[in-house]
């Protein structure tokens, strides 16, 4: 099993800068926001924030498209539940009530 796309997900999120603009970016939904906008919300550098974009962007979890001259910034569903789903691929062993919570997560809508 190789679980490299998944080391590089977790390693992505696993700094607060990142982790923060990732779930901002999740609350964003399809919309996104702007670069500028993350930079406010979260209190930081724009320059600071920029590094932290480029690691989320290469590791799939967000993607980034040019608005004029805005940089918009976006949360990937598909690549969000992928991981997921390769966290919990052997869950529950002959025990599916085990995992009844997480079969809850995926009648929630956004």
């Amino acid at each position: 099993m190789d679980l490299s796309v998944t080391l590089d997900k977790l390693s992505a999120l696993s700094q607060e800068t990142r982790l923060l603009t990732f779930r901002a970016l999740m609350e964003a939904g399809e919309q996104g926001l702007q670069a500028g906008a993350i930079a406010r919300q979260l209190q930081v550098a724009p320059n600071k924030l920029s590094s932290h974009l480029t690691i989320l962007v290469q590791s799939g979890l967000i993607s980034v498209r040019r608005d004029g001259r805005h940089m918009i910034y976006r949360a990937e569903i598909d690549a969000v539940n992928g991981l997921l789903m390769s966290l919990v691929e052997t869950c529950c062993h002959g025990h599916p009530e085990v995992c009844a919570p997480l079969a809850e997560l995926r009648k929630v809508t956004c």
